[in-house]
């Protein structure tokens, strides 16, 4: 037994083997080995592992998060869905006069900006509104997120990356002081009373760098009306300088926006704002819709953007579980549509806000890459084209530019204090196309684990050789299948019966890798499918290091083992029922052991 256990722990790290280009790329980093995760492997379910390190173990994944609630609304949604902002009317409209309220319900668009007020205010004119003598009342109940404006995750409190959801979203909840001090000029960018700019800059005659070459930025929050300070020497030679911060509430912000462009438009309302849920006898007005959900999430991924990705999350948790929408109920709901569609393999999953803006977001690379591999298998290059286009867009514009991965990697980027992570899509000179995820969570320095990142992508781009495992040869279909998870399956020889049209197994070789297959006459029945099963099942038996069979004849049964005794039999059935099937079963020689009954799938 001991030798057993021996020959099987060499054979694992032989079928798990890192390749040594990337061994030597480990080594020169300098990086400890337990702070890396990497999984690579061809493409589609069946791929060859080209290489695995700590797959398994759970890791911070930053951003690299944010594409399991974008690919989540994309199962969910459709590229093409539009996000809803709803108008309402109550009251008579007279000879152009709206004798009551105009009420606006949002349901999170995190598009919404100033850029569709021309769009909206034409709709409100085209329904023949000249004015409007009640109040522009705001229903923001659809997401129930409380009142907070900033996540608070670190210090930089009022950076756009901080910023909160909210079901009535507006610029992002950004607000832009626009400062041009060759100009003598300071001004919001758009018409915003909710918040207070005081202007203490002093131009000074000098070269526009350094200290002088932008403004010193003070937020007081504790007014009523919230202040930004400028203050200190800046440069008369500066140009145009946007200060984008998190100050105001974005319904406040949008209310004052749309009134101006009424304004503007000719169209009067002499009300004031109101935040309410629609009048039960409110007429519908007309619907603004955003832009394609592909944009959505293209944004999301290729800017890495915190407020997207948790709008997304809300979103699909109002779809899935009903309204309001919070965070809870988002993240069950990304969770149950990724299941749903197979497209999460077994392990330790913490979504959390779903941006990656957190210390309790946990995942592994296994997760991650199974989940690349399910939307590349549905969607393949449209998928592939939301992400960060190596030295074409998103945050790896710049990071692969005169490289040879340029063009040739579509990837998600996360970047966290002692974390730096990138997963996605990598294809070599020879047009191969591998899932590549590389996790590093290490106090070693981030620029360590980039150039690892890049050195190993740059590798793969050149890579010639066809992976650590070896693929089965199919049995003829005549015969009963035996899919065996050992390194190097039995020749069968071929059935001289005529051709059938009887469709054939596809059984992933990296399952039928993962371990040795001890002799004995016992074994655990751990699943009967009408078809065969998939990836995602047999990797949850692989990942508890337990060897098994895949048999067909009028069902595909799964079986693991064998033992050779029935009381090792039964240690390992209990890790079975426990995480695999609570109804698994022993037979002997196929025979069920007993009268237990098996759970049917």
């Amino acid at each position: 037994m001991t030798k057993l256990i021996l020959w099987y722990f060499a054979l694992s790290l032989y079928l798990y083997a890192l390749p040594a280009g990337i061994e030597a790329q480990i080594k020169k980093s300098g990086i400890s080995k337990k702070d890396i995760s990497i999984y690579i492997k061809e493409v589609d379910t069946g791929g060859r592992v080209i290489a695995s390190l700590n797959a398994n173990t759970t890791r911070t994944p930053a951003s690299v998060i944010k594409v399991l609630a974008t690919y989540a609304a994309v199962l969910k949604l459709g590229f093409d869905y539009r996000w809803p902002t709803q108008f309402y009317t109550t009251g008579a409209l007279q000879n152009g006069v709206l004798r009551g309220d105009l009420f606006v319900k949002g349901f999170g668009d995190p598009t919404l900006g100033a850029k569709d007020l021309e769009n909206i205010v034409e709709n409100i004119k085209a329904k023949g509104i000249q004015k409007i003598t009640g109040d522009i009342v705001i229903d923001r109940s659809y997401f129930d997120v409380g009142s907070k404006d900033n996540s608070g995750f670190d210090k930089h409190t009022y950076s756009p990356y901080n910023a909160m959801p909210d079901a009535m979203m507006f610029n992002e909840r950004v607000s832009t002081i626009c400062v041009t001090p060759n100009k003598n000029d300071v001004h919001k960018k758009y018409v915003d009373p909710s918040y207070k700019v005081v202007n203490n800059l002093q131009r000074v005659n000098k070269p526009c760098r350094g200290r002088y070459s932008w403004p010193a930025v003070k937020i007081d929050k504790s007014k009523v009306v919230p202040e930004v300070l400028l203050k200190g020497k800046i440069s008369k030679r500066c140009g145009k300088r946007d200060i984008c911060k998190v100050i105001t509430k974005p319904y406040k912000s949008f209310y004052y926006a749309l009134r101006d462009a009424l304004k503007r438009s000719g169209v009067e309302v002499a009300g004031t704002m109101r935040l309410r849920k629609i009048s039960p006898n409110a007429n519908i007005l007309f619907i603004h819709y955003s832009k394609s959900l592909e944009k959505i999430v293209s944004k999301t991924a290729k800017k890495s953007n915190n407020l997207y990705a948790r709008h997304l999350l809300l979103y699909l948790g109002a779809k899935v579980y009903g309204t309001p929408a919070t965070a809870n109920k988002g993240r069950k709901a990304v969770e149950y549509i990724l299941r749903s569609k197979g497209a999460l393999s077994r392990g330790t999953l913490k979504i959390d806000n779903g941006s990656g803006l957190s210390r309790s977001a946990k995942m592994s690379a296994k997760i991650l890459a199974d989940m690349y591999d399910n939307a590349y298998g549905r969607y393949g290059q449209r998928w592939m084209n939301t992400l960060s286009i190596a030295g074409v867009d998103g945050t790896i514009r710049k990071r692969f530019r005169g490289t040879v991965v340029k063009k040739r990697a579509w990837m998600k980027t996360g970047t966290l204090k002692r974390v730096k992570n990138i997963g996605g899509y990598v294809k070599s000179r020879q047009g191969k196309l591998y899932t590549v995820v590389i996790l590093v969570n290490t106090n070693q320095g981030r620029w360590k684990a980039a150039k690892l990142q890049n050195d190993i992508m740059t590798w793969l781009v050149k890579y010639k050789g066809r992976g650590v495992t070896k693929v089965a040869k199919k049995e003829s279909p005549q015969k009963s299948l035996w899919v065996m998870n050992t390194k190097t399956p039995q020749k069968q020889k071929k059935s001289p019966a005529k051709k059938t049209n009887v469709k054939k197994t596809k059984i992933s070789q990296k399952q039928k890798s993962h371990a040795s297959t001890p002799s004995g006459k016992y074994f655990i029945q751990a699943g009967s499918f009408l078809r065969a099963p998939n990836t995602t099942y047999l990797s949850s038996i692989e990942s508890l290091g337990l060897p098994y069979k895949v048999r067909h004849e009028t069902r595909y049964k799964v079986l693991v083992g064998a033992y050779r005794s029935e009381k090792s039999a039964r240690v390992a059935l209990e890790k079975v029922r426990k995480h695999i099937n609570a109804g698994a079963f022993l037979v002997n020689n196929t025979r069920k052991i007993k009268s237990e009954d098996s759970t049917l799938y």
